[in-house]
């Protein structure tokens, strides 16, 4: 039986366990399909070389929480695999480190995700014995895909080489006795959150743990920012001593040598923070790591309002403070009684970005309300954004738009003909009087005959 048959027994089990069973601990088999790579060895993460052949990994005895759906499931059987089955299987004991989020690797399949698994040639950080040296080392990561977990392993293997011949040489693999390659697990780095997304100002943790075997002492933790080409020191602990080179990042050394929990703390985020961390844990032995991606976003504020009411109406739907770039904005239009109708004759402003790196950017539209109006609304969508962000206005029709017009039009003339009337009367007066004025300076120059007659 393939490890399809075996996701297809376990899905069954699941769909017919009991819901009210008890929860306990159980030991399972985590069955996984892989490709191991023979190049491009390396100390640690995901290799680029794609010279690599199938193999099978099948950790041992995993501890797992059980609800009553593991009922019926069995342990893999080495001889039960089909004929088509991956070249090389790996056989993997965990009795020494604890394999966190095992449940998600078994239920991978079942939970219509999938599961990236690559075994590479493991170099080790320090030369202890020379018992050592007749070991091989393998690091194994695995990634639940839909932003599931991510772990990484490093496996040594058991007793020296039984039977180099059966798989091709340049493989050059001890097999056990039924053809396997029998590994124990030393030391793993996991992270639960692979990528995270916060809004800009607020607080921000970053999950990365390990386990390792007993005998390993911890010596470092490290974590690095990467982002746009160029890499920086956030954060490091060395020996009991941490130093924080990012205003703020914190890590519980309580936490990280009784618990292994390396996670890291950063309050007050801003769009700097955005990138690629690097959580590294070196131990006497080993060194492995976890990359989680750090996406600060910040929403947008959206204002819609009126302007040129009397003329041609324009409408301005104003979109500030938001990141990352990529932003919607449609218009609608619905009359009374109506549905809302998609506009499309928009127009954008230029692209601003503030100093803290946030972009706005307006939206403009010259509306057409008809003769009883309209209401416009401005939809704006953004990955920040639960939901999008409506705002709407109703525009009032051209009648009502000009009515104001009209009124101060004839005010107007009323004014000018009262002023006209005041003027014709005013003149009319002052020639009155200056035809008083005038005859009453003529009348003593006359000769006196004149004035008789």
């Amino acid at each position: 039986m393939g490890t399809k048959g075996w996701c297809l027994l376990f899905c069954l089990v699941l769909s017919g366990a009991a819901d009210t069973a008890e929860r306990q601990w159980r030991a399972v088999d985590v069955v996984l399909d892989c490709f191991l790579v023979e190049e491009g060895k390396h100390h640690g993460g995901f290799v680029s070389d794609k010279n690599a052949v199938k193999a099978l990994l099948v950790l041992r005895q995993v501890p797992v929480l059980d609800d009553g759906s593991l009922e019926g499931f069995t342990d893999f059987q080495v001889g039960t695999l089909a004929k088509d089955s991956p070249l090389v299987t790996f056989e993997a004991s965990v009795n020494l480190v604890q394999i966190p989020h095992a449940k998600a690797l078994l239920h991978a399949d079942c939970s219509e995700k999938e599961v990236t698994c690559e075994i590479s040639h493991y170099f080790l950080q320090a030369r202890q014995e020379a018992t050592v040296e007749t070991k091989t080392w393998f690091i194994t990561n695995m990634q639940v895909s839909g932003g599931g977990p991510s772990v990484s392993i490093v496996m040594k293997t058991l007793g020296d080489a039984e039977n180099r011949a059966v798989l091709p040489p340049t493989l050059d693999l001890p097999l056990g006795p039924q053809g396997t390659v029998l590994t124990t697990v030393a030391f793993q780095v996991t992270t639960h959150t692979p990528s995270l997304n916060f809004l800009l100002g607020s607080s921000a943790s970053l999950n990365c743990s390990f386990s390792m075997a007993p005998g390993l002492d911890l010596t470092r933790v490290e974590w690095r920012l990467q982002h746009k080409g160029h890499g920086q020191l956030v954060y490091s602990w060395t020996t009991g001593q941490g130093q924080a080179k990012r205003q703020g990042a914190t890590l519980d050394p309580e936490q990280l040598l009784m618990a292994g929990d390396a996670s890291l703390n950063l309050p007050s985020l801003t769009l700097k923070d955005e990138g690629a961390y690097i959580c590294q844990i070196t131990t006497s032995l080993f060194q492995a790591q976890q990359i989680i991606k750090l996406h600060v976003q910040a929403s947008p504020k959206v204002r819609l309002s009126l302007v040129k009411k009397a003329l041609a109406p324009t409408l301005i739907c104003n979109i500030a403070g938001y990141y990352p770039l990529d932003v919607t904005v449609t218009w609608t239009r619905e009359e009374l009684g109506g549905a809302p109708v998609p506009v499309s004759d928009t127009s954008f402003s230029s692209l601003r970005q503030s100093p803290e790196g946030t972009y706005s950017i307006s939206s403009f539209l010259k509306a057409e309300p008809g003769p009883a109006g309209a209401t416009y609304t401005c939809q704006v969508t953004h990955i920040s954004l639960e939901e999008p962000i409506k705002t709407s206005t109703w525009v009032a029709p051209p009648e009502q738009r000009t009515m104001p017009f009209g009124v101060l039009f004839a005010s107007s003339i009323f004014l000018l003909a009262l002023l006209y009337l005041g003027l014709q009367r005013w003149q009319a007066t002052s020639s009155k009087v200056c035809q008083d004025s005038k005859a009453s300076w003529v009348a003593p120059l006359l000769p006196q005959s004149k004035k008789k007659e």
